[in-house]
């Protein structure tokens, strides 16, 4: 069993780099987390360091957090919605969405970084209609000890309930937590498996140390534990694993090939619904 991934950086220019961690060979999901990516951080100079043209997702829920920096989405349900750090822009995708995702710039903020997350949906959501959720920093339910601040942005954890609107038994916090507090130990239930994503710090687990791009894994029924060897800003997803396979490409995530097929077909034919105020898209890979 791998007890830890390493994110693979990939500069998309500009010096705009990105660290994915999942998927990987060794660990397709975690949960039903099937994606994740910590961007940035990249000095935000022009309000142009991030520009993602109109693209579709199928059969998953994209989540979206901010540590600094602002960006405009924009989607085919005509939503436009700025997010700032600590705010999540949760867009489930369902039979179809297209949306864009730029950078802007605010003077508040140097830097421009984030994370975003894919949730697979069960089987029987994959094909429900699209949605979208902004919720706002006091939206988010907080939970303070000494030196550790805990942000649950979805599902359910440590006696909080996120406003989120999940469609699986999940998890996905933000953790700030500082050398002074004390080390933590959180049971998972016996269905539930977990990983710990280290954005900003080091900390220790299991008698390893971890730095910055590292995401320590967490099998069912066991404990989460760790302690901060700096001052330093985490990730924790998790839940039950859905029970089918998933098949990933590019944007689309199915339980069923054909259902990638037709997205494929519909997005090569202009076929899905347009975002207001987009006027190029990203074309289908090769």
């Amino acid at each position: 069993m791998t007890k830890s991934l390493t994110g693979h950086s990939k500069d998309l220019g500009d010096n705009f780099i990105i660290r994915r961690v999942l998927p990987a060979l060794e660990k397709r999901s975690v949960g039903p987390f099937v994606f994740f990516d910590h961007f940035g951080p990249v000095p935000v100079v022009t309000g142009e360091e991030l520009v993602v043209r109109a693209h579709p997702h199928i059969g998953l829920a994209t989540i979206t957090f901010l540590y600094d920096g602002v960006i405009t989405h924009r989607d085919s349900l005509a939503i436009q919605m700025d997010i700032r750090p600590n705010e999540t822009n949760w867009m489930v995708a369902g039979n179809g969405i297209v949306h864009s995702e730029r950078s802007k710039f605010d003077p508040k903020y140097e830097v421009l970084e984030g994370i975003q997350t894919w949730i697979a949906l069960p089987k029987e959501k994959e094909t429900t209609n699209p949605s979208f959720q902004h919720l706002s920093e006091s939206e988010i339910p907080i939970k303070k000890e000494k030196g550790l601040t805990f942000r649950l942005l979805g599902g359910k954890f440590l006696g909080l309930i996120s406003n989120a609107v999940v469609h699986s038994p999940l998890f996905y916090a933000d953790i700030d937590v500082k050398m002074e507090a004390d080390a933590v130990e959180w049971n998972l239930s016996s269905e539930e498996e977990a990983g710990l994503y280290v954005s900003r710090g080091a900390i220790e687990s299991g008698g390893e140390s971890y730095t910055m791009g590292s995401m320590v894994l967490f099998e069912k029924g066991s404990k989460v534990t760790f302690k901060a060897k700096q001052n330093s800003r985490l990730m924790l997803l998790g839940g039950e694993p859905l029970k089918e396979k998933r098949h990933l490409y590019w944007n689309f995530v199915a339980t069923d090939q054909s259902l990638i097929d037709e997205a494929k077909e519909r997005w090569a034919k202009d076929e899905f619904p347009k975002v207001p105020g987009e006027t190029d898209r990203i074309p289908l890979p090769n």
